[in-house]
């Protein structure tokens, strides 16, 4: 529990960085971003969930990192 805990506070920091480093650009982005087709948002998240399950299996799995 408390690595998982740990992990979700690492998860928090990271995604907090770009609002805190140019909060102009990500207001950019997020007006671009509420502009976009749902279905191509829905890819892009499907991809990023698959990289993340891929990186989570090679850690877990395998010795290459």
């Amino acid at each position: 529990m408390k690595y998982l805990l740990s992990l979700i506070g690492v998860v928090l920091i990271l995604e907090s960085l770009p609002y805190v480093a140019c909060p102009e650009a990500m207001q950019k982005w997020l007006r671009q971003l509420s502009e976009m087709n749902p279905t191509v948002l829905r890819v892009i998240g499907l991809l990023a969930m698959g990289a993340g399950l891929l990186l989570c299996y090679i850690t877990q799995q395998t010795n290459l990192i």
